[in-house]
Parts: C-alpha cells; structure tokens; sequence
C-alpha cells in the first residue's frame, strides 16, 4: 500500500518559486525503500517532506508499486554486511528497463562515512540504474538497540563500540538530494 503526501513548496523552499496554483505542474514522485529498523523509512518520509509535488511512499515488504504514475522514482535501503535489502535488489532488477525511462534517485542509510559510504553506495545498485541516477547519496544511518535482535545488538557493540541508541542521520544530505530531485 501506498501512502501519498502532497507537498506545493518544501519549508526550506525559495520564496521566489511559483506555487502549484500558479499552473506549474510538479512530477509524481514514487520514494520505495526496504526497511529493517525503521531508519530508511524514517528518511524517506523527511525526504518526502522537502519535495515539490505529491510524493507516494512505497515499503517494498508491504506492496509493488505502479511506475506508470510517476515521473520520478527514489530508490532507498539500508546497508547491512555491504549488502542492500533483498526486495529493493529484486525491485530494482525486475522494473531496470521501466526506472530507466524515469527521473531516479538513490539513496542508502548505514554508518559509514566517506569513501566506503560511496563504494557502498555505487555497488548497492545496478550501475546502468547508478550512471542514470540524477541524485545519489548515503543519508547516514543509526543504531537502535531495542529494535535489533539479540546477535545484532553484540555484533553492532563489538563492531562499532557503541553501546547506546545513536542517530548519524545527515539531514542536510537529505535536503540537498531533495534540492537536486526538484531541479
């Protein structure tokens, strides 16, 4: 199931730009994701919130999405072990020739910083859909410990040393991936 949300101008939006009252007409935009914990779905809908237009939200676990309504698709997913979800992989595999003909996004969540990050990044999707893509980036991640499994919880504090709920969620990643989306 899909849920939609209307948004004319973000908050952050330029007071200069013309409203959908005015006859611009904003594109349809589709964000799917594959969420574990919460924290990609939690991105997607502030994602959601900085763009122009009417915005669906899409979790691949509860539904397949129709593309031909929207002219823009923004594909997201944790990384886990350097691998993204298996149903945003099977997503994106299955409707390559559709995304191609789309305006695309990507954007990953997990706790890596910098250049992994970005190899991460490059690697979780396929690189026609990748080279295609008009915004691509990692918007962070975070660790919550109530939400993992007994085995998650030792391997994030033995692999990280962290003990405690962290956020690294970069919200201004967010915003600039919105602002490239939009233009």
């Amino acid at each position: 199931m899909t849920e939609t949300l209307i948004f004319v101008d973000p908050p952050e939006a330029n007071s200069f730009a013309a409203p959908k009252s005015m006859g611009v007409a904003f594109m349809n935009t589709l964000i799917v994701y594959g969420t574990k914990h919460g924290c990609t779905e939690k991105c997607a809908r502030l994602l959601a919130k900085r763009l122009k237009g009417k915005v669906d939200l899409c979790n691949l676990k509860e539904s397949a999405p129709d593309l031909s309504k929207y002219e823009r698709v923004i594909i997201g997913s944790p990384v886990y072990m350097g691998s993204i979800r298996r149903e945003v992989k099977e997503f994106t595999a299955r409707n390559l020739k559709e995304l191609q003909k789309k305006k695309i996004g990507l954007f990953i969540c997990c706790m890596r910083g910098g250049d992994l990050a970005l190899s991460q990044l490059s690697a979780a999707f396929p690189p026609e859909l990748f080279g295609a893509a008009v915004a691509k980036d990692c918007f962070g991640g975070e660790f919550v410990f109530k939400k993992m499994n007994l085995l998650e919880r030792f391997i994030v504090k033995k692999v990280s040393n962290i003990e405690k709920d962290t956020s690294f969620i970069q919200e201004e990643r967010i915003d600039r991936f919105a602002r490239c989306m939009d233009a």
